[in-house]
């Protein structure tokens, strides 16, 4: 029986007194590789948030790697987040420094001394990500597919349980984000499960996963609308035409931010 890493029950999400999202109930379980789709401003963000001790629960229970949302207190948070590996959008790499100094920054803030161990560290994970021969590259000098690759190196620098990917190729070309998905899919499958919010359509159809999607205020398993068998963990199953369509995920005013 698979490891559960996240539970929710009966969560309710809000800003400023805002209800974002009501009656929230998600699991992750180790392995899986999760999707949550959805209109801009709907709550995606704010749902990762919450998972990283950013943003409170409002109500409901929720429970992430064995800690207890409503009760964590706040001293303990940085101890959640050393389980967890963060991709940003916006990438958030040190502008003034190497690759190879943003992960070691990295390592340092998270306990790591000896200094071996931190260069074979940051080696592996730069192979991992294909990315070894740009450790004394700036940020400057890097592509957006390139950084974000040193972004998901530097996720999982501490081989976190869980990945979460807040719209990893939204900056990309599409065929960058598809190479930086299949990354994230390959790495999933050596044991960090991952949760990544999403606008492309197609990016699911072509590398399947588990899909909740944010809408009027609910999150919705739609998992079956893009999978042809029940049985969603078969990932090399062929998968039903999708009645989503890219232009459902776009907003009036599509840069703004949740």
């Amino acid at each position: 029986m698979s490891e559960l890493l996240i539970n929710y029950q009966n969560v309710e999400i809000a800003q400023q007194d805002a209800c974002l999202l009501k009656d929230v109930n998600m699991q992750l379980n180790a392995g899986d590789f999760l999707y949550i789709i959805g209109k801009v401003g709907t709550g995606k963000t704010s749902l990762l948030k919450t998972i990283y001790g950013e943003l409170g629960i409002a109500s409901g229970e929720a429970e992430v790697l064995g800690n207890n949302l409503r009760t964590i207190k706040r001293k303990h948070i940085p101890q959640l987040r050393k389980k967890l590996g963060i991709i940003f959008q916006d990438f958030q790499l040190l502008t003034d420094r190497t690759v190879y100094s943003n992960l070691e920054f990295v390592l340092r803030a998270t306990g790591w001394k000896n200094k071996q161990e931190i260069k074979e560290r940051i080696q592996e994970v730069l192979e991992q990500v294909g990315m070894t021969s740009k450790g004394d590259k700036l940020p400057n000098e890097l592509s957006g597919g390139e950084q974000q690759r040193i972004v998901i190196a530097r996720a999982i620098l501490n081989s976190p349980s869980v990945i979460l990917a807040d719209e990893p190729t939204g900056n990309l070309d599409a065929e960058t984000g598809r190479r930086i998905v299949e990354l994230l899919h390959s790495i999933s499958h050596k044991g960090s499960s991952v949760i990544m919010t999403t606008h492309n359509i197609q990016l699911i159809k072509d590398f399947p996963g588990l899909v909740l999607k944010c809408d009027n205020h609910q999150l919705q398993d739609a998992t079956h609308d893009f999978h042809k068998k029940e049985n969603v963990q078969d990932f090399n199953e062929p998968i039903l035409e999708t009645t989503y369509s890219q232009a459902e995920f776009i907003s009036e005013e599509e840069t703004d931010k949740e």
